[in-house]
């Protein structure tokens, strides 16, 4: 006598509810972009979709910069200037003349660049 087996119980498992792929995006690219993808996609011997969910999984995007730090960029800026003269003045007058400037704006740019740091 034969026993039949249940076909039911082989095959894959079941799929944990948090690895379960049920969100799809819609993304548009001009044509170049997207012969670009599927030829990366080729290259690396996955699908786009499989390619694409590697390249969002490890890649970074930062975000823009605010307007403070807009304002610090410009402050370094023109302290950098000021070190530009310092650095003339002590050449043509001499090293210790320009001493004192240069530490002073050396600790300003010092605070600016912690103000920054704490800014993250």
């Amino acid at each position: 006598m034969r026993t039949i087996k249940n076909r039911n119980n082989e095959g894959r498992t079941p799929m944990a509810a948090t690895e379960k792929r049920k969100y799809k995006i819609t993304v548009r690219f001009a044509t170049k972009e997207y012969f670009s993808l599927k030829e990366k996609a080729r290259r690396a011997g996955v699908t786009l979709s499989e390619y694409l969910r590697r390249v969002s999984a490890s890649s970074v995007v930062r975000e823009r910069l605010r307007p403070q730090h807009l304002q610090h960029i410009l402050k370094l800026t023109g302290m950098a200037n000021n070190l530009n003269q310092i650095s003339r003045k002590a050449n043509a007058a001499g090293y210790v003349s320009a001493r004192t400037e240069y530490r002073n704006l050396a600790s300003e740019i010092d605070d600016l660049i912690s103000r920054i740091k704490d800014d993250r």
